[in-house]
């Protein structure tokens, strides 16, 4: 992975700047103060899988999925909006190889998660196909992964979780399409009694991959399973 100095001979030697403007970054992040207040929060969303709601829907509400069908994962975390700047940085890491990005989302993403006093036993980003792999050069999933872990202190792996086949793109297809082109694409291999996980994505369009994943998991004994994201998009 990247960024393995310690922390305080990183910001010696490269000082952080920010991804989207060049200004300083605000501490050990590559985003400065103004771009960070300008992400999109998704404060007003649904409790279980964290679509986002009109601000007048009350605390804890439900998406009106979530009512007619209980998703097989425990909820979602995602505290920003697909949109705006949020957007911007997650294609930079995506489509431009832009590593720091996915460090600095990790950290701001396991802020949001330090007050939770439950934690899983383990992190697991979601797996890319070899074949993707390759092609890509790395799985920005991961890059989250690894920071989240770091900031937490939790265990992760990149080896337990696996996406067995390669799947056609999904960006065209509806949530009942992409369902059905990911049934069956994962594959868990069972090591440690793991009961409670975290899957760890950069966006929640569908659900349709962090809801395989889940049924994946859930088949192979994990008892909860909880997503991490960095963003979710508006009902699609």
């Amino acid at each position: 992975m990247v960024y393995n100095l310690p922390q305080p001979l990183q910001q010696l030697f490269l000082p952080p700047s920010c991804l989207l403007c060049n200004d300083p970054g605000e501490g050990e992040l590559d985003l400065c103060t103004t771009c960070l207040d300008d992400l999109p929060s998704n404060h007003h969303a649904c409790s279980r899988c964290a679509l986002p709601l009109p601000e007048e829907a009350p605390a804890g509400s439900l998406c009106g999925h979530c009512i007619r069908t209980e998703p097989p994962f425990h909820r979602i975390v995602a505290p920003w909006r697909y949109e705006g700047p949020l957007a911007e940085l997650i294609r930079l890491l995506k489509f431009r190889q832009k590593l720091a990005v996915g460090r600095s989302l990790g950290i701001l993403l396991a802020r949001q998660l330090k007050r939770r006093r439950e934690r899983p036993q383990l992190i697991l980003p979601v797996p890319l196909h070899p074949r993707q792999l390759r092609e890509r050069g790395f799985n920005h999933a991961a890059e989250l992964a690894y920071a989240i872990s770091r900031e937490l202190g939790l265990p992760w792996s990149t080896r337990l979780l696996r996406k067995q086949r390669p799947t056609p793109a999904q960006h065209n297809l509806d949530r009942g399409e992409r369902l059905e082109n990911l049934r069956g694409a994962f594959h868990f291999i069972p090591s440690g009694g793991y009961r409670h996980v975290a899957v760890v994505d950069d966006v929640v369009t569908t659900g349709a991959t962090v809801t395989e994943v889940a049924r994946t998991l859930k088949r192979a004994g994990v008892e909860k399973v909880e997503i991490w994201a960095v963003a979710r998009t508006p009902d699609r």
